[in-house]
C-alpha cells in the first residue's frame, strides 16, 4: 500500500477517467480543492480510493451525457477557475 493509502487504481487509469470527464489533471485538482502537485504525486504514491471513485463517476457521467458542471453548480459546488500559475505548473499533465 504505497503512501499508506488503499490504492484503488493505477495512475494511468485515473488519468483516463479524468480525461473521459473532459478535465485536465490540474482542473480536477482545483475541483477537489487540491494543489495540482498533490495530484501529480499520486503517480508515485498511488491513487487513493476516494479520488478514484470521484474520477470514475465524473468520467461515466460525461460519457452518458450528464453535465457534471451544471449538476455541481446546481448544488452549490462551484468549479473554481485555476490560476495561471497552476496551469503552467501542470502543462505536461493531461
Amino acid at each position: 500500500m504505497p503512501g499508506g493509502y488503499n490504492c484503488a487504481m493505477t495512475y494511468e487509469e485515473f488519468q483516463r477517467h479524468i480525461g473521459k470527464a473532459g478535465l485536465k489533471l490540474y482542473e480536477f485538482a482545483h475541483l477537489m480543492g487540491m494543489n495540482p502537485t498533490s495530484i501529480s504525486n499520486k503517480r508515485r504514491q498511488g491513487v487513493p480510493t476516494h479520488l478514484a471513485v470521484i474520477a470514475v463517476l465524473l468520467g461515466e457521467m460525461a460519457e452518458r451525457g450528464i453535465d457534471f458542471h451544471e449538476l455541481l453548480a446546481r448544488n452549490g459546488i462551484a468549479h473554481p477557475e485555476p490560476c495561471a500559475s497552476a496551469e503552467g505548473l501542470a502543462e505536461g499533465e493531461s
